[in-house]
């Protein structure tokens, strides 16, 4: 007799990624329970900085943008990025970010014109876990399991048994899923059980990373100048990295180690590094908080899914940490996987829906870690001019010319429309394709489009309400006035597919939507578009979008 499951899906891993993939199912009715070794709000490494836009749009469905944006820095604290030939030292150049305060309603930057809802955030990791495991562990359906370690599983035609204990090996149990998510990170037990195999470059840099509590050191900085979230800083004797992590005390400090250092790294002394990065004499006093090395890599699992097991984040991936693509990307994988199971679950998809999720993400993350690498590579060796640090014109001169290549260089790295708007699922079994070729894009620019498989192009309403705060938990239908939705709403209602239908005009839609009809998923993306359909073209399209033929939920 087949046993009944303890929840439909099994979490493996209470980070970002596995937190907010028990959120969404939460949202969609889906019993879950999450496996995490760590204690509940344990205080997690000193780790991504930064929420990209695609993130904040899935927080703001989710109700928890508002939080989020609140958090980290005070409110009135810039999100810009300095160059500096030392923390201490003189500035070479700035990117402009808003503070969180006037974050919707800035225009400086180069990422103000976004159209969004909801923009990026600079938050640590440390302010944000926290957010989501309260919320986790207040939503409907979802079991935390802390201070609980996975061992293992086995899979069988109707579920998933995972074996469990506590964190000294007593307590041995098995609960029962559906499905299991493995959200385990770089050294996912999931991902080596599965048989996934990382494959790339191992080895792009040497990092040493230092947590530091540093009071009075905004104090040695020029009074004149505005405080920053990110400082790139650059000198002869060092070259390295600061983030400020509460905006008054704490910082985060990366140095970066030559090839010939990364041979001995204990030989690098982290004192005199940081130092040199904060330009601080010895009589300077600093606490250090935590401490972690790290090796920046570029390694992609050759498969994200083996039957009813799938994985998700840095189980899948693991590439230079700039700018929280990691995260951000791993926030993508797990709500384009949790979409599928839902809807599968829910009955109204068949299981050839989650056939897309490594079809989707697979080729994306693949994108993104060369977009990572390139750049990393890109500023491993910049050339210094001499008289960098030099007080005279020459010096003068070499700081404008190189602070504005810098800048020019980073730009896009922080402010990243291209890898949050610009990706296109261009070979999903789930997307209706109609022989238009998506546009490219680049780490820093991208075109909006409306070809199937695009992030559909955001517009407001008459009433000032975001489309994709009307966007349904199944498909939304865009339609100009006079389009005949019928039989597409229709056999929707049948199937039981969750469907609206927004009708706007060209005084409300971007000119992309050229097209009478355009069907935008819950995710944003495009996937099917065209002048009209009939009731044999209404069957035909479900059937494809919701990956048909649809069965009992299983």
């Amino acid at each position: 007799m087949t046993q009944h499951p303890d929840a439909d899906v099994l979490i493996i891993g209470a980070g970002p990624v596995g937190l907010v993939a028990a959120l969404d199912l939460s949202a969609r009715g889906v019993p879950v329970i999450v496996i995490e070794q760590r204690a509940y709000l344990e205080p997690p490494n000193v780790k991504c900085n930064h929420v990209a836009s695609r993130t904040m749009e899935s927080f703001r469905r989710l109700g928890i943008a508002a939080e989020v944006r609140a958090a980290g820095l005070p409110a009135d604290y810039p999100q810009d990025v300095a160059f500096r030939t030392a923390l201490t030292g003189r500035e070479l150049a700035r990117i402009p970010i808003p503070a969180s305060g006037e974050r919707y309603t800035s225009r400086t930057g180069p990422d103000t014109s976004w159209d969004t809802p909801e923009p990026p955030h600079r938050i640590n990791q440390t302010f944000l876990e926290p957010i989501l495991a309260r919320h986790a562990a207040a939503a409907p359906g979802v079991t935390l399991l802390n201070a609980t370690l996975f061992h293992s599983f086995a899979q069988d035609d109707d579920g998933v048994s995972i074996v469990v204990s506590d964190l000294d090996g007593g307590n041995e149990r098995t609960l029962r899923g559906r499905y299991v998510i493995g959200a385990d990170g770089g050294r996912s037990k999931v991902r080596k059980q599965i048989g996934a195999k990382l494959s790339g470059d191992p080895v792009l840099q040497h990092v040493q990373s230092t947590c530091i509590r540093a009071t009075g050191l905004y104090d040695r900085m020029a009074a004149a100048e505005p405080r920053a979230w990110g400082y790139y800083t650059f000198n002869a004797r060092r070259i390295g990295h600061v983030y400020a992590i509460d905006g008054r005390e704490t910082f985060l400090v990366h140095t970066y180690l030559s090839p010939e250092e990364a041979e001995t790294p204990g030989s690098v002394d982290r004192d005199a590094a940081i130092r040199a990065i904060l330009g601080v004499p010895d009589e300077v006093d600093y606490e250090v908080i935590s401490k972690e090395d790290w090796i920046a890599r570029r390694l992609l699992a050759d498969r994200f899914r083996d039957g009813r097991v799938f994985l998700a984040g840095d189980a899948t991936h693991l590439w230079v940490p700039f700018a929280g693509f990691g995260m951000n990307a791993g926030i993508a994988d797990v709500l384009n996987l949790t979409w599928a199971m839902g809807a599968h679950l829910n009955g109204w998809a068949g299981a050839g829906i989650l056939d897309a999720y490594e079809a989707e993400r697979r080729p994306i993350t693949e994108q993104v870690s060369r977009f990572a690498m390139n750049h990393q590579q890109k500023l491993a060796k910049p050339a210094l001019p001499e008289a960098l640090e030099d007080s005279s014109a020459e010096g003068e001169r070499a700081r404008a010319s190189f602070g504005a290549a810098v800048r020019a260089l980073n730009e896009p790295q922080f402010a990243a429309a291209g890898l949050n708007y610009g990706y296109v699922y261009d070979a999903s079994p789930v997307i209706a394709y109609d022989g238009e070729q998506a546009p490219g894009y680049t780490m820093g620019e991208y075109t909006p489009s409306t070809v199937p498989g695009c992030r559909a192009p955001h517009f407001r309403v008459p009433d000032g309400t975001s489309f994709y705060d009307l966007l349904a938990d199944g498909f939304t239908l865009v339609a100009r006035p006079g389009a005949d939705t019928s039989a597409l709403a229709a056999e929707a209602e049948r199937r039981g597919i969750p469907f609206c239908v927004v009708e706007a005009d060209d005084r409300t839609l971007p000119v992309e939507y050229r097209l009478s009809l355009t069907i935008v998923r819950q995710d944003q993306h495009v996937v099917w578009r065209g002048e009209h359909a009939d009731a044999e073209t209404a069957a035909g399209l479900w059937d494809l979008l919701c990956g048909a033929p649809v069965v009992a939920a299983i």
